[in-house]
């Protein structure tokens, strides 16, 4: 299912690693951004981008890193880094991506940044900038008091002001080039990678090379200097050079993986895009299964519950092993209303999928939807089995909260609803609710230790204290 989380906002800050030097000279820009970007979570979407990451972080020699990929609800093409275990990707540039190999040539050059530990080595970078700023401006403002006890000595005055605004822009600048000079490491890292594992760098040089050709009239007549990648015909033609080294530079997608990579873009154009728009780019004529995915996702998300099941039941048959398609049916009849049909579905849903924990949380929130309470305890051993695995969705604990309350087990449901506002970044509602659950448990039981960590804890990154 893809959460279309543009309604439930995540708390995460995200910072890029292109901007984090810029940044540093804007504090207003980086506390604007403290609510961070909403996320999209959806498990095929997911797994495929697992499944072209692998092999790259496998040569990079961080197979066991356990790093996660994360896609950001935005249309525009982008991917980055913001720590040292995510590689974040826009939706956009799925959608922009015509084969997987484009997509996966922009994995690699973010692994590349990860791998030569970019992001700790660019903290270290500002920090000394910060240093530098300190001195310079005591500097600067001895000398202005200096001055002005000369008596009317302005040229020592202004010597001090001119000291304390000079070294900001001589500071940026040397950040600026040493973030430039990332980006053309983590270019070569990414070839480097992308040959290890046998695969094309063609793609990864298109995507940039289009990027070349559409910020050329952008950048004209910009100063180079302050741009925070490199300039974009030196960098494309360096990237094309070595890309045109590798033996596998001719070498084509499998065409099972671009028939992933075309249902996955079918599926994010259905639920985010426009209806209209969808069968614009999916019109009729079109029979293939990616525009049938397409189409069937957007008529049941605007309200046409019968065709829809009838467009899913004929994609069902096509790939009667397709967990994602009996999800979708599931996720259509709860959003439509009935959560009782919807369990069926979502159960193949899940076993196919080797039990994907969104998945999971979505038959859960059926079966306590379904107003069963012969499905209570099911429910939350379900629930509880996907928390397991995935810790940090607040969607599965808001549906583990209702089906404790329905069985009346107020405590574990207080505690779920706890643990659902402090992923939310609601920490005065978690830490109230906590401190309600601690009075139902017994002192020292795993219950009461688990609120007493909800109402003692800080804040998640990039979120603020109530």
């Amino acid at each position: 299912m893809l959460f279309r989380l543009a309604h439930r906002k995540t708390t995460l800050k995200l910072t890029a690693l292109a901007t984090a030097a810029a940044l540093v000279m804007t504090p207003t820009l980086a506390a604007a951004q403290n609510k961070g970007p909403p996320v999209l979570r959806d498990t095929e979407s997911e797994q495929l981008l697992r499944d072209y990451t692998r092999p790259i972080l496998r040569a990079a020699g961080m197979e066991k890193q356990n790093i996660q990929m994360v896609i950001i609800n935005e249309g525009v093409f982008n991917a980055f880094v913001a720590d040292g275990r995510r590689i974040f990707v826009n939706y956009g540039a799925m959608m922009q991506s015509e084969t997987p190999n484009q997509i996966i040539g922009v994995l690699a050059h973010e692994t590349g940044h990860l791998a030569g530990g970019h992001l700790a080595k660019l903290r270290e970078r500002l920090a000394e900038a910060q240093t530098q700023m300190i001195i310079a401006m005591l500097l600067g403002a001895g000398a202005m008091v200096a001055g002005t006890r000369g008596g009317g000595n302005n040229g020592l005055a202004n010597a001090g002001a001119a000291a304390m605004s000079a070294p900001a822009e001589v500071i940026k600048r040397t950040l600026l080039s040493y973030v430039r000079q990332q980006e053309e490491n983590a270019d070569k890292a990414g070839v480097k990678f992308l040959n290890a594992t046998g695969q094309s760098a063609r793609g990864m040089y298109e995507t940039f090379k289009r990027f070349s050709d559409e910020s050329l009239f952008a950048a004209r007549g910009a100063d180079p200097y302050v741009q925070s990648h490199p300039m974009p015909a030196e960098r494309v033609r360096a990237l094309e050079e070595l890309a045109r080294s590798s033996p596998y530079w001719d070498k084509k997608d499998d065409p099972a993986l671009q028939m992933r990579h075309d249902m996955v873009r079918a599926k994010i154009s259905g639920f985010m895009e426009r209806q209209d728009t969808v069968f614009r780019r999916y019109p009729l004529s079109n029979t293939g299964v990616p525009a049938r995915y397409a189409r069937a996702i957007t008529t049941y998300l605007h309200g046409d519950l019968r065709s829809a099941l009838a467009q899913i039941d004929g994609l069902i048959q096509l790939q009667p092993a397709n967990a994602y398609f009996y999800e979708l049916r599931g996720q259509a009849l709860l959003e439509g209303g009935k959560p009782a049909e919807a369990i069926a579905p979502l159960r193949k849903a899940a076993q196919l999928s080797n039990n994907a924990p969104l998945i999971e949380m979505l038959l859960g929130q059926a079966l306590v939807a379904s107003d069963n309470k012969a499905y209570t305890e099911e429910a939350i051993a379900i629930l509880r089995s996907a928390l397991a695995r995935e810790t940090e969705a607040p969607i599965g604990y808001m549906q583990l909260a209702m089906a404790y309350g329905r069985k009346g087990d107020y405590a574990q449901a207080d505690l779920a609803s706890a643990q659902a506002a402090y992923l939310r970044g609601d920490n005065k509602t978690a830490r109230d609710l906590a401190s309600r659950a601690k009075t139902r448990f017994a002192i020292g039981t795993p219950g009461w230790v688990k609120a007493d960590d909800i109402v003692s804890a800080k804040p998640l990154p990039g979120q603020r204290s109530n």
